[in-house]
């Protein structure tokens, strides 16, 4: 599994692909403010990044692959909406 928590944090691994959205959205719901580390990441499922999208987690660590972070890490960091995320 690619998805998975210590410490607290949800730790996003390897090619996260698209059976990890719903254990994902699962995390993040469970505890409202958990943060994403993905320093270790190589790939994500655009369910995966749909799902960071709508939720808008704080990332506690970024990829280390340049084509996330050069077009994925930017569209998870716009802005948030005042409101919070968007209710799913």
């Amino acid at each position: 599994m690619s998805v998975r928590v210590a410490d607290g944090i949800i730790l996003l691994e390897g090619r996260c692909r698209i059976e990890e959205a719903e254990t994902l959205l699962g995390y993040l719901l469970e505890v409202p403010g958990r943060r994403v580390d993905l320093s270790a990441c190589e790939t994500l499922h655009s369910a995966v990044v749909q799902i960071m999208m709508a939720t808008r987690p704080v990332m506690a660590s970024k990829p280390v692959d340049p084509f996330l972070c050069a077009y994925v890490v930017p569209l998870l960091e716009t802005e948030r909406s005042p409101s919070g995320p968007v209710p799913l």
